[in-house]
């Protein structure tokens, strides 16, 4: 199979390139992403744990889905796309916010990203694609929260990052739907 190639951005999101997947892992270029938070309707998160043998991050407690756009692919599109490759999950989402990172992995590769982050609510249950997806679990955001606190090493780093900006979003769009 051939290896999967990444969109190179600036610092602004302006396209100005692409490459294969590892080699922007490698090198640490900036490079499009996006990342995917579903909650049910009690509020509940939807958490997977990565597949044992992903190539990074493997084991660990995440968003609901990420992935990188494909050359062409619009972030939406991809953010739908892995959703359903990923949980078997359809649903409407919305965009939240965009933010870039860098952070050194424990494999040699550096994560540099700039991450379009999506949002959306369903109550269908995950159907999980194995081969990326360990287990998933829909947990409250209080018990997340403690959760991250007592065990941080359980996570991923860029979910680390953003869950408290991606909670203070989804409170404010429950507030408006009140």
């Amino acid at each position: 199979m051939k290896e999967p190639y990444v969109i190179l951005v600036d610092e602004n999101d302006n396209q100005t390139g692409i490459c294969g997947k590892m080699e922007a892992h490698t090198k640490a270029l900036l490079h499009r992403a996006v990342s995917v938070f579903i909650i049910n309707s009690k509020g509940e998160w939807i958490l997977q744990r990565r597949a044992m043998d992903k190539y990074h991050s493997n084991g660990l407690w995440t968003n609901t889905c990420c992935t990188h756009p494909h050359p062409g692919e619009s972030n939406i599109g991809a953010a739908r796309r892995r959703l359903k490759e990923e949980m078997g999950i359809e649903c409407d989402l919305t965009i939240l916010f965009k933010f870039r990172y860098r952070e050194k992995l424990d494999n040699g590769l550096t994560e540099h990203e700039l991450d379009h982050v999506f949002f959306g609510i369903t109550d269908d249950n995950p159907v999980i694609n194995t081969s990326e997806v360990e287990e998933w679990e829909a947990v409250s955001y209080t018990k997340l929260h403690e959760d991250i606190v007592k065990n941080p090493s359980a996570y991923t780093y860029w979910f680390k990052e953003i869950y408290e900006k991606v909670n203070s979003f989804i409170l404010q769009i429950q507030n408006e739907q009140k």
